[in-house]
């Protein structure tokens, strides 16, 4: 099969669009690929890769899905815009806990997972040769989207010394800033990979750059609720005066529910952005499986003590995360919020892949090289918390035994 060619009627040999040469594969698809080809060889690699969650949600939200899927009435096509039952409950969870009123008519639109997302704003607001503002560090998907719609990548630098947040004072000062040729920035907060938590100072000053610059600002929220400290409400871009006329929030259960695999998202704007937003996922999708979003409603209207519980569990693998760099010699920021620990890398170590390449061959333990994330990630390696304490422990042990048999 190697030596076949594919090739068109006339046997010229067929080529791929443009776009597909300009992005890569996904990292994770490529190494979750090699991790699970050496399990096949019965090597037992302990994953602290990837973060998906491994707990499920509440068990009267996998009820709710069972009865629905048993009505043969809900096995149709549903709304391009979600069932109402669903943008009630993101409006009265917006309500409830972020102190945010979202009009669920028009102000919310149902999601099929937050990258659905990702490209259906692109598509919406970005043109061939229009610029993008993506984090360095930040999600390699806000770039690879940007790509695959022709994009200018203009990077901005999340740097320790600022905080790991956007210096606005210097971004004004960019060419394609000043030029007028950003259509949009992309926001992460809290911030994945570094952990960096929200605050209103941030927010407020995101507003007023995009606002200053016509950008829309997309903040892309799903880890509100992921270690937070207890009594403290979650923050949202859009309780900032005025966001809505020039901000999109996403938000998802994948986190903050245990719901990954379910593809439930959400985001949230003035009725003019997701009217464009709509033009384009209702020439993609058609609708979500309606039990998913019953069920998902379900999910919504939990109290506090489901992410209190869900938080404990996270707090205990997140003191065994710590452990793990603290035995690499990595340093960390204790204040980080969300699934993961970002910890800098010693300066004796060649780089994040070559440390990452060495955990797994050599300890059959599976981390993320920050230089997936960005130039600026490049000192850094994360750890997932999406794996349990126990497996967390004998990560450590895994290390630590092997680095006894190599003195």
């Amino acid at each position: 099969m190697s030596n076949v060619k594919i090739s068109n009627i006339e046997g010229r040999p067929v080529a791929p669009a443009v776009r597909v040469g300009n992005v890569k594969e996904y990292y994770f698809s490529r190494k979750l690929r090699e991790v699970a080809e050496m399990n096949a060889r019965g090597l037992d690699i302990i994953s602290l890769g990837i973060g998906g969650p491994d707990l499920p949600p509440a068990p009267e939200v996998i009820d709710t899905l069972c009865e629905a899927a048993r009505d043969p009435r809900n096995h149709s096509y549903q709304p391009y815009v979600g069932i109402p039952e669903l943008r009630d409950a993101f409006a009265g969870w917006y309500r409830r806990y972020y102190g945010v009123e979202l009009n669920p008519a028009n102000e919310i639109l149902p999601l099929i997972g937050s990258k659905e997302g990702i490209m259906h704003i692109t598509m919406a607001f970005v043109n061939p040769g229009d610029a993008v503002l993506v984090p360095d560090p930040g999600y390699p998907t806000y770039t690879s989207v940007s790509r695959l719609a022709d994009a200018e990548i203009v990077k901005y630098r999340l740097t320790p010394g600022n905080g790991w947040k956007p210096d606005f004072e210097a971004m004004s000062r960019l060419d394609a800033v000043r030029e007028g040729r950003v259509k949009v920035m992309w926001v992460n907060y809290p911030h994945m990979p570094t952990g960096t938590p929200a605050n209103e100072k941030l927010f407020r000053e995101a507003v007023e750059f995009g606002r200053r610059h016509g950008i829309v600002i997309v903040n892309d929220n799903p880890y509100s609720f992921i270690l937070k400290p207890e009594g403290e409400k979650p923050l949202s871009i859009l309780s900032v005066p005025g966001a809505k006329d020039i901000c999109i929030e996403m938000n998802s259960l994948s986190k903050s529910h245990d719901m990954a695999g379910w593809r439930v998202a959400m985001l949230a704007s003035n009725p003019e952005f997701i009217g464009w937003i709509l033009k384009v996922k209702s020439n993609i999708d058609s609708g979500q499986f309606r039990p998913v979003m019953l069920a998902a409603a379900k999910a919504l209207a939990s109290d506090e003590k489901w992410y209190a519980r869900l938080n404990a569990v996270y707090s205990a693998r997140r003191k065994a995360a710590e452990l793990i760099m603290q035995e690499l010699g990595c340093s960390y920021d204790p204040a980080q919020r969300g699934l993961f620990l970002w910890g800098r890398i010693p300066d004796n170590e060649e780089s994040s892949e070559t440390l990452a390449d060495r955990l797994l061959y050599g300890h059959r333990v599976f981390v993320t090289p920050g230089f997936i994330f960005g130039e600026e990630g490049e000192r850094y390696i994360r750890i997932s918390l999406c794996a349990t304490e126990e497996n967390l422990r004998n990560a450590l042990e895994r290390i630590r035994s092997g680095a006894q048999q190599s003195e």
